[in-house]
């Protein structure tokens, strides 16, 4: 009898078969693609052996695309139908970006209803999207990687992991994941961009403790702490800003070359052309005090103690992010062992500087900046994929904002609280709030305030078909689900009848930078606010549920039951009750509350033996 060969799930039929996987760092400035070969991480070169493609898409009139070094050329001399850090646009809403002065007013958009919809790229009479923007550059990325694996054409990758900023939201990384689709990839997983470098430098290193991940890309800042314990990669707490890097320093240099040559600072090509000039001058002053600048009729040099005067508010603000991801993590500076660099950006000698004095030790830069986020995203495909034990190895990323349900009273009740490590599946059981109820409203909702007003709105959904009980008897079983990928599933199953909904939240758009910050730093300033203003909807919530209960009752045979006194000291009561409850003194409510109870509780006796009474009749004895 011949043996029938199984595999371990994920991995190859053929045990000894090396099967292709790469990770793909599909950054705002530049993206890199890595593989494992011979055991050893390292990122493919094009043909020409550059290994950092721009992430610049160009679209030519007859049709051709251009992506990386042949559409750069064309960012001045065409610069409306060339589209460069298109990562900011992924999973947001037309009216987030349209103050990103990388796109002008007339490049930007709409599909999708009015301004609520998937900001787009016009390029002559074409319509283009930044999931479709993106798909072209992971397309080039795939075919350099193919090339460089000399895989035939009947051949392709078996899968890639893709990495992304830490505090992008599920719509950002939905996006990332349809771009990948769209280039015909197989995504095995999306990772953090600080979590793929730690694994890049904790397999090289081998140092344990507690690490802190510093990433300043091109459009990007992310700050992780992470504690590395044999193999496995815990994020204690993350933050940082998805619209903030390196292009914000040739910004600030751009338009200070702008207005020391007095120039409009609306002309489009002039200002591709100072972008250009400003990248160029912050390389240069990385290695010189100072240098000599010709840009469009202005001469003279530039220092770099000016330059550091232009970058020095935006690195404080990357600070400020790492102050505030540490206390999360429950640390202090001195409580990290080192402090890793990752980021082009991390070359400027102010960024260094600066990080070092918070911290107090040199950050460390062992690693080309540009190429560990992509190196550590190709180590873990590598695993993915079945080439190695996903034993020598564990990633335990978290989630940057808390996932809740709305309750009654517009009260949030948090399902997975932020920085939980995933993925995660946790479940809360629910009630109706009405007699009868056949169906419920489940609405998800991302944030750290108590009230539902404050925080953002993900999905809604409905679960319909619960048989009708008394109110408080049906079971809602309400279950979150976050992947790996931080993708989040939502199911609903009322329990003894088994009637199920779900959904897969896709939200249409992202969070802005604003509403990032604002949801953690309002969650602490207004903690006590939010509290207090939870215990009165709760409050008033009861207040409600005793009034419908006691009105129902008193409609079905109070005036049977009750003398004519009983009966209006109880709907006195009840009506006091109303008008107290939409104050907002909590003490006041309870009492009003307590003299609903008292009053109606010889009712609630009458009530109970008449029901008995009539449960028994006609009945022998020995039937009881």
């Amino acid at each position: 009898m011949a043996l029938l060969q199984i595999a371990e799930p994920g991995q190859s039929t053929k045990p000894h078969e090396h099967r292709y996987a790469a990770g793909i760092d599909l950054g705002t400035t530049n993206s890199l693609i890595a593989t494992v070969r011979s055991g050893v991480a390292e990122t493919l070169p094009d043909l020409e052996g550059n290994h950092l493609l721009p992430s610049i898409v160009h679209y030519a009139k007859d049709g051709t695309v251009s992506v990386g070094h042949s559409a750069k050329i064309f960012q001045c001399s065409d610069s409306e139908n060339t589209i460069s850090s298109v990562k900011r646009l992924m999973g947001r809403g037309l009216a987030d970006v349209q103050a990103i002065k990388a796109f002008t007013a007339n490049q930007l958009t709409a599909s999708g209803i009015g301004e609520k919809g998937m900001p787009a790229i016009q390029v002559f009479d074409q319509i283009k999207n930044p999931i479709e923007i993106s798909g072209e550059i992971l397309k080039v990325l795939a075919q350099r990687a193919e090339s460089a694996l000399g895989l035939q054409k009947d051949e392709q990758l078996g899968g890639v992991v893709i990495t992304v900023p830490a505090y992008f939201d599920d719509a950002q990384r939905q996006a990332t994941k349809d771009a990948a689709q769209l280039a015909g990839l197989n995504v095995l997983r999306l990772i953090n961009e600080p979590t793929a470098a730690a694994v890049a430098y904790g397999l090289d290193t081998g140092n344990e403790g507690i690490h802190a991940i510093y990433d300043l890309g091109g459009g990007t800042f992310d700050i992780s702490i992470l504690r590395l314990e044999k193999g496995v990669y815990e994020v204690l707490s993350t933050g940082g800003d998805s619209a903030l890097g390196g292009d914000d320093f040739d910004r600030a240099i751009a338009t200070h070359l702008v207005e020391l040559a007095e120039v409009d600072s609306d002309d489009r090509q002039a200002y591709q052309m100072a972008m250009l000039k400003a990248r160029e001058v912050k390389e240069a002053l990385t290695d010189h005090e100072s240098i000599d600048v010709h840009f469009m009729n202005w001469n003279g040099q530039i220092a770099r103690e000016l330059i550091n005067e232009l970058m020095t508010p935006i690195i404080d603000k990357t600070l400020l992010a790492c102050r505030r991801t540490i206390k999360d993590a429950g640390l202090k500076p001195a409580d990290i062992k080192e402090i890793v660099m990752v980021g082009g950006s991390t070359r400027v000698p102010l960024v260094q500087e600066k990080v070092g004095q918070y911290f107090k030790q040199e950050p460390m830069t062992s690693i080309d900046p540009d190429k560990v986020v992509a190196i550590g995203a190709a180590i873990q495909a590598d695993i993915l994929i079945g080439n190695k034990s996903n034993d020598q190895l564990l990633l335990l990323d978290v989630l940057p904002l808390s996932l809740g349900v709305e309750t009654m009273g517009g009260l949030v009740e948090k399902i997975i609280p932020r920085n939980t490590p995933i993925p995660i599946a946790r479940a809360q059981e629910f009630t109706t709030f009405k007699d009868g109820q056949t169906a419920m409203a489940i609405h998800v909702v991302q944030g750290e305030r108590e009230l539902v007003d404050d925080c953002r709105s993900l999905a809604r959904f409905e679960l319909r078909g619960i048989p009708p009980m008394v109110a408080g008897a049906a079971r809602i079983k309400v279950t979150y689900q976050v992947d790996a990928d931080g993708l989040l599933n939502v199911f609903a199953e009322e329990t003894t009848s088994g009637v199920q909904a779900e959904i897969q939240v896709k939200p249409s758009y992202g969070l802005t930078d604003s509403q990032v910050t604002e949801m953690l730093k309002s969650s602490i300033e207004k903690a006590k606010e939010d509290m207090q203003l939870r215990m009165l909807r709760e409050e008033q919530v009861e207040a409600s549920r005793v009034i419908e209960a006691v009105r129902a009752a008193l409609d079905d045979n109070g005036k049977l039951l009750l003398s004519q006194d009983e009966y209006e000291a109880i709907e006195s009561s009840v009506i006091q009750l109303e008008i107290i409850a939409q104050g907002t003194d909590i003490e006041a409510i309870k009492e009003a509350i307590k003299i609903v109870d008292t009053n109606s509780k010889e009712f609630a006796s009458k009530r109970m033996d008449a029901s008995i009474a009539k449960a028994l009749v006609g009945s022998e004895i020995d039937d009881i």
